[in-house]
């Protein structure tokens, strides 16, 4: 035994002579799992060393207690230069499959089986002692949850069987929003813990969308009339002339050489009516405006008769939306205006009943806020307006927008758009005669139609402040 000793012995001083040599750094290293070790380094050479006698060489150079228990045994070698010596420590534990723990000065080493055990007859020591334990009674005041839903969190939510005992209960007093929890000393302190956790002030969101619908369309419409008598008799006193056209027209008609009676105001259809009567469609809810010309003779047995027409129509309009809403964090908000329009259902054996349908706008929204200060929305947005009627109702025109989008505090964000444009140019006319160049424009009609829509919608959320306001005076 004594030579085993001295072997011992000049181990330890050849690694406090290598330790001191090298050093004795104290500078953190990093090793490839992150961990970070700050003990002074080392450097050993052993061939088969009993892993006991390694850990009480690394004790005696540490200063930290090392407790080994009866299950560590086996041999190993190494080789380490200028390591810590904690990471040494755990290299060993490693390689051999051991547990280590820490308690303040005192690291305990032992084998993985031998920790389940321990651990097992402390929790089976724990378990006992509840049984045994006398309960106690605990009230808590809840200033901003309520007793009713954290009443059935305890009871049976997630944190069911891990806080209350197989002989603990809780009663919740919605009344005075108090909680009784009855349970043993450690228990009631775990539930106290986690009221402190749950019982505050949920953050409130100003959420505003502004949704701007505009339009914008153009119509124009062109047409002729011709007309005339190319032979016959002169009309009578009683008779009409020539053309009169439409209200606004312009016209250039000298008076009847006969009865002095001027040309203009007298009906269109002179003996034998229009010959092409293609005039241009109303625009925007106005007739079209006109220019007539008519040509005679002196006797009145041919005549002539011309009127163009046209008319332009432009319009513009923007309707504004701007619906506000305030919730609480992860809480959906809902916000709706409209009309309920009536239209027949059937009810069977022929009857039938009065139902409604809804034209709405509808804000619908559910904010979470970001650890960083942004808030997430999942957002529902209907823009429905009242359509063209029908035999069985109204119509309703829908828009709708449904995402979920991320927004810093207090900025806007355009969610999304719909641009609609649409086309049509219509002609009718005479054939052939209507493809003529120039003289063309006399025996066709042609209405020509732009009209554009657009639909914007905008988010601006705003955290709101948690500090209390001032009174009132």
């Amino acid at each position: 035994m004594r030579p085993a000793l001295l072997v011992l012995t000049s181990l330890i001083t050849l690694t406090t002579v290598l330790a001191a040599h090298s050093g004795a750094q104290t500078q953190p290293s990093a090793a490839a799992g992150g961990k970070t070790y700050q003990g002074q380094t080392l450097s050993l050479n052993f061939q088969s060393i009993e892993v006991r006698s390694l850990l009480q060489l690394l004790a005696h150079f540490s200063g930290f207690n090392i407790i080994v228990s009866d299950g560590v045994a086996g041999s190993t070698s190494l080789r380490v230069r200028d390591l810590p010596w904690d990471h040494v420590l755990d290299i060993i534990v490693q390689s051999r499959g051991l547990v280590m723990r820490h308690d303040g000065p005192v690291i305990w080493v032992s084998t993985r089986a031998e920790q389940a055990v321990r651990q097992r007859q402390e929790l089976e020591g724990q378990q006992s002692l509840q049984t045994v334990e006398p309960v106690l009674t605990e009230s808590f005041r809840l200033k901003y949850a309520r007793a009713d839903e954290l009443s059935r969190q305890l009871q049976s939510g997630p944190a069911a069987g891990r806080l209350l005992s197989s002989r603990g209960s809780v009663i919740a007093e919605v009344r005075t929003n108090q909680l009784f929890v009855t349970d043993v000393a450690s228990r009631i302190a775990m539930v106290r813990a986690m009221i402190a956790q749950l019982d505050i002030p949920v953050r409130q969101v100003l959420i505003e969308a502004r949704i701007v619908e505009a339009g914008d369309s153009f119509g124009r419409s062109i047409g002729a009339r011709l007309g005339g008598r190319l032979a016959g008799n002169p009309p009578n006193a009683g008779q009409s002339g020539l053309t009169g056209g439409q209200a606004g027209g312009v016209y250039i008609a000298p008076r009847l050489p006969v009865t002095g009676e001027p040309v203009m105001g007298r009906d269109f259809g002179i003996a034998g009516g229009d010959m092409v009567n293609l005039p241009a469609l109303p625009q925007g809810g106005q007739p079209a405006a006109a220019l007539a010309l008519s040509l005679f003779n002196a006797s009145l047995t041919r005549v002539i008769n011309l009127e163009i027409s046209a008319l332009e129509a432009d319009g513009k309009g923007k309707v504004v939306a701007s619906p506000r809403i305030v919730t609480a964090d992860q809480i959906k908000a809902i916000i709706e205006q409209g009309t309920e329009l009536p239209y027949q259902q059937a009810a069977g054996n022929g009857a039938t009943s009065l139902t409604f349908r809804k034209a709405n706008l509808k804000l619908e929204v559910t904010p979470q806020i970001a650890p960083d200060g942004r808030i997430i929305l999942n957002v529902d947005i209907n823009k429905d307006s009242v359509g063209r009627s029908t035999p069985s109702g109204f119509a309703i025109d829908t828009k709708r927008v449904q995402t979920q989008v991320r927004v810093d505090n207090g900025g806007t964000l355009m969610i999304g758009g719909i641009f609609e444009t649409n086309e049509r140019e219509d002609e009718a006319g005479v054939p052939l005669l209507r493809k003529l160049p120039g003289l063309g424009a006399l025996f066709r009609n042609t209405v020509r139609s732009v009209s554009k829509t657009e639909l914007l919608v905008f988010l601006t959320p705003q955290l709101l402040s948690d500090e209390p306001q001032p009174a009132a005076p």
